[in-house]
């Protein structure tokens, strides 16, 4: 599962970079575009991390910030989306995305915390 949930995340990354390509440069998307990639990359970035740790505490650590970045993610292609609504059909597999990486990692974590 490790990996299938790497080259997972490392998609749902790539998938959020080509719609970046396709967003109109504006001063408000560009914003949002920057905040949106920084949470996008990390959720697998992050994951990453967390396959590499040595102890349980620091990969349920890691794992929450996993689930931060994909809420944040969430949060940001929302934005994406109201100010790009003829992007839609591309833009809310992204959300769904996001919201089931972030689901994931809940369940990765919930229940293990102290």
């Amino acid at each position: 599962m490790k990996y299938d949930l790497e080259e997972r995340t490392l998609k749902f990354a790539k998938d959020c970079i080509d719609l970046y390509k396709k967003v109109e440069k504006n001063t408000i998307n560009i914003e949002l575009l920057k905040q949106s990639a920084r949470a996008t990359c990390s959720v697998g970035a992050n994951y990453r991390e967390a396959n590499d740790t040595i102890t349980k505490k620091d990969f349920l650590h890691k794992t929450g910030i996993c689930r931060r970045e994909a809420k944040e993610s969430k949060y940001w292609l929302e934005l994406i989306l109201h100010t790009n609504q003829a992007l839609s059909k591309e833009i809310e597999p992204l959300i769904d995305e996001a919201l089931q990486l972030a689901r994931i990692f809940a369940s990765m974590t919930s229940g293990k915390k102290k």
